[in-house]
Order: C-alpha cells, then sequence, then structure tokens
C-alpha cells in the first residue's frame, strides 16, 4: 500500500508519479529507495526532510526551503540527456549532500550558508550568483560552506564567493573559477590542473599539497599570504616561465 508523502511521513521504495510536489509541507518527512522523476518541486517545504538512496531525475526545485535538509547516496543525474538537479531561489541553508551524483546540476540565486558537499560528483555543474554568507549585523557577515572530496571536473564556478571555507581534498580539474573569492580558503590536496583562475582571489588561501601545475600568479586577483610547500614552488615559478636551478 502506497504512503502519500506529507509532515514528519516516511516513504519507502516507491516511485512517487503524479504526487503534487508544488507548495507541499513535507517538513521532516523522510524518503528511502523511491524514485522521482520530473518533479517541479515549487515552493516545497522540505525542512529537515531526509533523502536515502533515492533517484531524483531532472527535479526542479524553485522557490523551495531545503534548510537543514538531508540527501544521502542520491542520484540526481541524468546521464542520457547531460542534466542534473536544477535549484533556483531556494533556500538551501544547512543542507548536507554526501555521496550524492550531481554532475550537470544548475544552481543559481540559492542561499546556501554553511551547506555541506561530502564526496559528491559535481562534474559539469553550474553554480551562479549563490549566497553562502550570513549576516552578523550592519557591516559584517560571514561565509560558511564545507565541500570536502568532491568532483568540480568542468564545472563553472565562476565568481564564486567561498573565503575562508574548507574545499579541501576536492578536484578542480579544468574548472572556472575565475573571478572566485577564495580567500583564506581551506585548499589543501585539491587538484587545480588546467582550472582557469584569472581573477580569483587566493590571498591566505592553504594551497599545501595541492595540484598547481600551470597556477599563473600574475593572473591572480589576491595572493598575499598563500600557503605552499617548498616542493610547490617550482611549479609555481615555471608558469612565470623561471628557471629553477638546484645547482
Amino acid at each position: 500500500m502506497e504512503t502519500l508523502p506529507t509532515a514528519g511521513a516516511t516513504i519507502e521504495n516507491q516511485t512517487l508519479d503524479g504526487f503534487g510536489w508544488g507548495e507541499a509541507d513535507l517538513t521532516d518527512a523522510a524518503f528511502h529507495n523511491c524514485l522521482i522523476a520530473d518533479a517541479p518541486f515549487g515552493a516545497v517545504t522540505l525542512e529537515g526532510a531526509r533523502f536515502y538512496r533515492c533517484r531524483i531525475l531532472r527535479g526542479r526545485f524553485a522557490r523551495a526551503d531545503l534548510r537543514d535538509t538531508l540527501f544521502e547516496d542520491c542520484n540526481f543525474a541524468d546521464p542520457e540527456a547531460h542534466t542534473g538537479l536544477s535549484l533556483a531561489y531556494s533556500r538551501l541553508d544547512q543542507a548536507v549532500f554526501r555521496r550524492c551524483d550531481l554532475s550537470f546540476s544548475k544552481i543559481e540565486s540559492c542561499e546556501m550558508h554553511g551547506v555541506t558537499l561530502e564526496d559528491c560528483n559535481l562534474r559539469g555543474a553550474h553554480f551562479q550568483r549563490n549566497d553562502f554568507t550570513r549576516n552578523l549585523g550592519r557591516y559584517r557577515s560571514s561565509a560558511a560552506a564545507t565541500v570536502r572530496r568532491c568532483n568540480f571536473h568542468l564545472a563553472d564556478l565562476s565568481d564564486i564567493s567561498l573565503p575562508g571555507c574548507d574545499l579541501a581534498q576536492s578536484l578542480f580539474r579544468e574548472a572556472d573559477l575565475s573571478g572566485a573569492n577564495l580567500e583564506g580558503a581551506d585548499l589543501r590536496d585539491t587538484d587545480l590542473f588546467g582550472a582557469i583562475t584569472s581573477g580569483a582571489k587566493l590571498a591566505g588561501a592553504d594551497l599545501r599539497g595541492a595540484e598547481i601545475s600551470g597556477l599563473d600568479l600574475t593572473a591572480l586577483a589576491s595572493r598575499d599570504g598563500l600557503k605552499i610547500t617548498a616542493d610547490q614552488q617550482y611549479a609555481l615559478l615555471s608558469a612565470l616561465g623561471i628557471a629553477v636551478s638546484v645547482e
């Protein structure tokens, strides 16, 4: 017997076709092993909801409330259509995505303070005009996000603002980081090979152990206090056309 999604309900092993997600209140609901395809999640409330091992194909969230929502081992990617999760003008404060396939996703104009992405695939994802900050007073704000061991190969992260955030061990190969504000960010053991970093702000960022071959320091908007190891200096100097001799 099928259980209809309601606030606090637990839904297991169901294909949820035809359910009216728009403006539904599904606070604290739990979804296990469910298939949801082509659903318009307009203005849905999923605060505190949990999704485990679900397939959410071509999902379109607009003005949705996803605060404190957990997605674990979920698949949002449609490899044939090259589409993923679509999120716009939604609230994702403190949301968690763990071991999810978010390839080709488009996330724009969302509130994302304190969001966590762990061991996720975001290949070809597109981020635009998202806000990771929280106002602390009239003239102060603080950014917060945790992004660990994620794959951003070919992703568009241009102009993203994540100063002081934890991005350790993530892969940014051939990603667009132009204009990104990563000042003071933890970028240890990341892979930046082939990344576009023109105009990026990296002052105070920790790049120890990162793959930085080809990183052009002269193209950065800021670099004071950048942290690297002695071994990494050769890659940076080579990118500047400086031959390093050990003699």
